[in-house]
């Protein structure tokens, strides 16, 4: 720290020898001592205090960074509904728009006119089944069997 050399060291010690006395030197030495315990331990406080505060500062930093992220997350969320509200209107204004749609099948049952099988919309056909169109092939009945290697025979 002061880069104190072995020789300096001596010199200090002799002199301080013939100024403070032998009988002295040691209660003096001993306090010193403690004097700079106590300088230590409070620069290595003031040094925790230090790194505790910019560790604080960075963590108020990154919650700041969160919240703004958050937020930019909920107004797209909020900018998305409102778009898919306004489809969803624009869907349904176009329904009830179109003649014959679905306000033109709903109108005898909300007149509060009793529904009968000709107010109804014609099934094409029956109830469960499927229509030709959307029909799946039919899967074969047994998958092909592999060529077995002689002596494996699966009996």
């Amino acid at each position: 720290m002061f880069d104190i050399g072995f020789s300096e060291i001596v010199v200090i010690a002799v002199v301080a020898l013939i100024v403070i006395g032998p009988e002295k030197l040691p209660k003096t030495a001993r306090t010193l001592g403690h004097l700079f315990g106590r300088l230590q331990r409070y620069v290595s406080d003031v040094k925790a205090d230090i790194n505790r505060e910019m560790e604080l500062d960075e963590l108020r930093k990154l919650q700041t960074q969160v919240q703004s992220a958050a937020r930019e997350v909920e107004t797209s969320f909020d900018a998305a509904k409102r778009d898919l509200d306004t489809g969803v209107r624009n869907v349904e204004q176009q329904l009830s728009d179109a003649p014959g749609g679905a306000a033109g099948a709903a109108a005898p049952a909300a007149a509060g006119a009793p529904v009968t099988a000709s107010s109804l919309p014609e099934l094409t056909t029956p109830p469960g089944t499927v229509a030709p169109s959307t029909a799946v092939p039919a899967a074969p009945a047994e998958p092909a069997r592999q060529a077995s290697l002689p002596g494996f025979d699966r009996g």
